[in-house]
């Protein structure tokens, strides 16, 4: 299959990650969802074998998973430059958003709002057309197919901050054992325009970060050294996505008197309703602490782990993913992170946005216009903020 990977325009990625921005609520898993639609189906800037090894490897790294697969987009299509243009466009929305609220969450009450619950609908409807599409790519026979629905089957009863990478792992070693004498060498399209030993000074400069903050914290007390040890920690700790670095943020934000349990949860609730990543909840929680250059702060540290790992890891990883044994392996790491999107679409995405009838026969819908009308993503959002609005 021929793709466009490496020679886009910076204003093409910039201008599509920022419609992306505006439009992409959900989650991490609805992001994906998003991502599939927008560079895979209707863009062909990457097959769907390299976006799911993508987000394998995104799986694999601690940090926010689609934050980290949209600059490894970025960075296939641009370089460096189209990473972080596209990392830009992505959360820069959430990011001022989030940081408005900040300034305004006491006279601010969305809890509960129409729109917010047609949203979630929106979510579910893009994740499930996902799953279902990626299902059939990546999990084609009886054994993958299997792989999928153990790893749902495991995660649905046992769900913990480690369980995914744990279960990725086990896939990776059924997969070896499956396919190791029929996977061939791949001449693949995924196309990493950087080098091993870039990538090996990312890796070095993430780790050194993450040893040294914490020590000159301790000598030198300086409170933006604190905020931002706090946030880039919190970036480069946490497996699972954007709700499981909530508690962490909770014990390093409310003990330390950055914002109180009262500020942190209205901010908890604003992230929710705006699109992008919710790792931007740090924005919200920076300008709480110490305004918008608190902000700015505690955005840059908490999302520096994510890019120094992508970009750390992409050279190796276009490497070692082109011999037949590690092949082998990325069948069952594929066919595992179907299952693992599956186990994320029920909970939190399913279980929090349909709780009546009404509420499922909107997502219904709203699938049946992404899945047979074939309406874009944007539109599919207006159609279900407009029904949350006037149904809800």
């Amino acid at each position: 299959m021929t793709t466009k990977q490496g020679n886009g325009s910076k204003w093409e990625i910039l201008k599509v990650s920022t419609r992306l921005g505006f439009t992409s609520f959900g989650g991490p898993v609805a992001h994906l969802g998003y991502f599939h639609d927008e560079y895979v189906k209707r863009r062909k800037w990457l097959d769907e074998q390299s976006y799911a090894d993508l987000v394998a490897l995104s799986q694999f790294l601690p940090g926010p998973a689609s934050s980290q697969v949209g600059i490894g987009i970025g960075v296939m299509r641009g370089g460096i430059s189209g990473g972080l243009l596209s990392f830009l466009g992505f959360t820069l929305p959430s990011i001022l958003l989030l940081m408005i609220f900040a300034f305004m969450f006491q006279t601010t009450n969305v809890a509960g709002a129409g729109w917010i619950d047609g949203l979630k609908l929106v979510a579910v409807a893009v994740v499930a057309h996902a799953i279902v599409g990626m299902g059939k790519k990546l999990a084609p026979d009886k054994e993958r197919a299997t792989i999928s629905f153990v790893t749902l089957m495991i995660l649905l009863v046992w769900q913990t901050v480690y369980s995914q990478v744990l279960l990725i792992a086990l896939a990776a070693l059924v997969g070896l054992w499956l396919y190791r004498k029929t996977a061939e060498t791949e001449d693949s399209s995924f196309i990493v325009p950087l080098t091993r030993r870039f990538g090996a000074i990312c890796l070095g400069l993430f780790g050194a970060l993450l040893g040294l903050l914490p020590l000159l914290r301790a000598v030198f007390d300086v409170y933006f050294l604190e905020l931002f040890d706090s946030f880039y920690r919190a970036g480069a700790l946490v497996f699972g996505g954007g709700h499981v670095v909530l508690p962490l943020l909770e014990r390093e934000m409310v003990p330390a008197g950055f914002t109180t349990a009262e500020e942190f949860l209205a901010g908890y609730g604003a992230a929710q309703a705006v699109p992008g990543p919710l790792f931007t909840f740090a924005s919200y929680l920076g300008v709480i602490a110490d305004g918008w250059v608190g902000g700015v702060v505690a955005t840059v540290a908490i999302f520096l782990p994510a890019f120094l790992l992508i970009l750390g890891a992409l050279p190796f990883w276009s490497e070692m993913r082109r011999y037949p044994n590690m092949q082998a392996a990325l069948f069952g790491v594929n066919a595992c992170v179907v299952g693992i999107l599956a186990a994320a679409f029920y909970n939190p995405i399913l279980t929090s946005a349909v709780t009546t009838g009404l509420e499922a026969a909107i997502a219904v819908g709203l699938f049946g216009l992404l899945a047979y009308w074939k309406m874009p993503a944007w539109g599919v959002v207006i159609v279900g903020l407009l029904s949350g609005i006037l149904l809800l």
